[in-house]
């Protein structure tokens, strides 16, 4: 058997090193149904700080097929990468298709197989904002739709998908991003040096993250993030996404000079970054389930969620971009004493593969 891995962007592979290391696995526990994995990458996160650092550290097998298709718009970025992909599952004729979350390279790779008639397999299936503007969302209901295989993270991800009348191939199987956290977490408190590098102490600073379009395209949003950042009488380290960078240089805004500006830093700097802050301010999907599981406080420059549990638990806050009301949301936040488990157990990658095996038509 062989399954085809679309992969493009930073989340994503840290998503598939799990599920990478559980089929691997699989062929070595049952040698007389070898299966293999076909990675393409697309390569729409391209340099060593968003790609090549996390193959390196999560032990991700090298892609098999690097597309080169780096940055665009999104029709150009995504008509590139369907004329890519599609070539290659032409000539390796794989038996599935797996994709991950909601980039453009999950939509290409999506697309591709069904206008193959090559089963699709989605991870993060039934996620939903509502919020049609972002170009996310447009990817995720697409894609849900042409799937054969939906691995949905949550029960919540189930009901949305029964909602728009998909029943058929639908499974919880919590969250890879779990499994990722439960293999690499030790790992990143001995193999991490990234407090010592910085001259961090732990405890003492809040971290950040902006790279959403709906943060990043709109100069007032922006702006008022950068703003609530500098009313923040505490240290806030921003591993700053390169695009985000562009947009700010470009619009000549001022970085606050309590933030310490960073280049992107791998999985296990990341990891260990997030551990030890005392409060996370993103608009990452995968950081703020991150801080949920690590017990650290989250406020989330976004007008609205996928992991809507997160914001039910009171870990997590919803704030927009206007600056009051960031500002507020940091000084005012007080933790819950309790934190009930979310998005499974830590064996999805292990629920996904033997569901992909068992997926495949006898011959």
């Amino acid at each position: 058997m062989k399954i085809a891995t679309v992969l493009g962007a930073r989340p994503q592979f840290i998503k598939a090193a799990p599920v990478s290391r559980a089929f691997q696995t699989y062929g070595t526990d049952h040698p007389d149904r070898p299966v293999r994995e076909l990675i393409i990458h697309t390569g729409q996160h391209y340099d060593d700080e968003m790609s090549a650092v996390f193959f390196r550290e999560m032990s991700i097998p090298e892609p098999h097929f690097h597309l080169g298709v780096t940055s665009g718009s999104h029709g150009q970025q995504t008509g590139q990468m369907l004329q890519r992909i599609e070539d290659v599952l032409l000539h390796e004729k794989p038996d599935g298709v797996l994709v991950y979350g909601d980039t453009n390279s999950t939509l290409a790779g999506a697309l591709a197989a069904a206008k193959l008639k090559i089963p699709l397999a989605h991870v993060e299936a039934g996620l939903r904002s509502f919020n049609r503007l972002m170009p996310e969302e447009i990817n995720r209901v697409v894609v849900d739709h042409v799937s054969s295989l939906l691995f949905c993270p949550s029960q919540v991800a189930i009901d949305h998908l029964r909602t728009e009348g998909i029943t058929a191939g639908v499974h919880l199987v919590g969250d890879v991003m779990a499994d990722a956290l439960s293999l690499f977490s030790a790992l990143a408190d001995s193999g991490s040096d990234i407090h010592e590098r910085l001259g961090l102490a732990k405890g003492a600073y809040l971290l950040a993250t902006v790279h959403r379009a709906e943060n990043t395209d709109d100069p007032e949003r922006l702006a008022g993030i950068l703003s609530a950042f500098g009313q923040v009488d505490e240290p806030i380290v921003l591993p700053l996404h390169p695009r985000t960078r562009k947009v700010i240089d470009s619009l000549g805004l001022a970085v606050p000079k309590q933030v310490r500006v960073i280049k992107p830093v791998g999985y296990l700097d990341m990891i260990a970054l997030e551990k030890s802050s005392r409060m996370i301010l993103t608009d990452s999907g995968g950081i703020q389930k991150e801080a949920y599981w690590l017990g650290v406080p989250c406020v989330t420059l976004r007008d609205e969620t996928e992991w809507v549990e997160t914001i039910e638990s009171g870990w997590n806050q919803l704030v927009g971009a206007e600056a009051d009301k960031i500002v507020h949301a940091i000084r005012s936040f007080v933790r819950p004493e309790s934190r009930p488990g979310l998005y499974g157990d830590g064996r999805a990658a292990e629920r996904i593969v033997d569901l992909c095996i068992q997926s495949r038509p006898s011959t």
